[in-house]
């Protein structure tokens, strides 16, 4: 990847913005809010039903523009396969009667994994205060989703579910350090690969170039279900793209085939691959993957950059 970089100091200036954090529209690797990539799991209207789906391999879709965002679900191999809970994550705890407000309509199972690792005396406070982190986050009140992630911490350091929702609210309000750090622990602690996405681009934001390609590497080697692997494929294009390699950015995106159902992912990977076809001079190609992207979501963000892009590319 040697070759080339060189050249790619004026297109990193494009793609970024002049504070140097990643632009926030679908091409820049950052998950977005509408699209369910590093969404905290406990907030989600149907998590049992998310967990099993999202990191099992087979999806269930959302509806256009809705899915996969915000990461996806958390905690454990076990919790990802579902198995030995027979549909208990459908339902809120009902075995305890200490919890109050937002922690009262927590999943079952983030309530008896938070349990499991907490004092007895601090279980009920914590989950209240992760249960109000997740509704911040979800109402886009991402400062005070940290804030209350944080008390959380403070009372159950050692729950996964913590440990990722203070990560992706750290996130939405461009902390990439501490976003790093909360979601490299919790994927120690769960083992699972979701979002490493996510820290592809807190690295790529804090110009870690060579932790980028290591991060990259890591998550080729574990894998994960389709939604990981195609955003962790914006995310690692984008960075080629700042770094002037534009041939391996197209390589790696430019799709085989236009599905006539994409998922939210799969349109950031169009958009992608039609930047890295008008960077690379192929205008026609880049305005067949705008014009299919737009058949599915005339909203798409970042098409009047991409336009800009096209009509260079001639």
């Amino acid at each position: 990847m040697a070759a080339g970089r060189g050249e790619g100091g004026s297109g990193r200036d494009r793609d970024r913005r002049r504070d140097g954090k990643p632009r926030r529209d679908s091409g820049d690797g950052k998950p977005r809010r509408d699209s369910g990539a590093g969404k905290p799991p406990v907030a989600r209207s149907d998590p049992a039903a998310r967990r099993g789906k999202d990191t099992g391999g087979s999806r269930s879709k959302e509806g256009k523009g809705s899915r996969y965002r915000d990461a996806s679900p958390s905690g454990g191999k076990d919790r990802d396969s579902g198995k030995g809970r027979a549909g208990s994550d459908r339902e809120p705890s009902k075995a305890r009667r200490d919890l109050r407000g937002a922690a009262a309509g927590l999943p079952r199972w983030v309530v008896e994994e938070l349990a499991r690792v907490t004092p007895a005396a601090r279980v009920a406070a914590a989950l209240e205060a992760l249960g109000e982190a997740s509704e911040a986050f979800v109402d886009g009140r991402h400062h005070v989703a940290v804030r209350k992630a944080e008390r959380a911490k403070e009372l159950a350091p050692r729950d996964a579910t913590v440990r990722e929702v203070l990560g992706l609210a750290s996130y939405r309000v461009g902390n990439w350090a501490k976003a790093l750090s909360e979601l490299r622990t919790y994927r120690r602690v769960t083992g699972e690969t979701t979002h490493l996405p996510i820290e592809m681009d807190t690295l790529r934001a804090q110009g870690r170039h060579d932790d980028v390609v290591t991060t990259w590497e890591t998550l080729q080697k574990l894998g994960g279900t389709p939604a990981v692997m195609k955003e962790g494929a914006v995310v690692y294009a984008s960075f080629l793209i700042d770094d002037g390699e534009i041939a391996e950015a197209r390589r790696l995106t430019k799709p085989k085939r236009l599905t006539h159902e994409p998922f939210p992912e799969d349109l950031k990977l169009w958009y992608v691959a039609a930047r890295a076809a008008a960077l690379a001079g192929d205008g026609s190609e880049a305005r067949n993957l705008r014009n299919r992207i737009l058949e599915h979501d005339p909203g798409f963000p970042g098409i009047d950059e991409l336009d800009e892009l096209i009509v260079a590319a001639g």
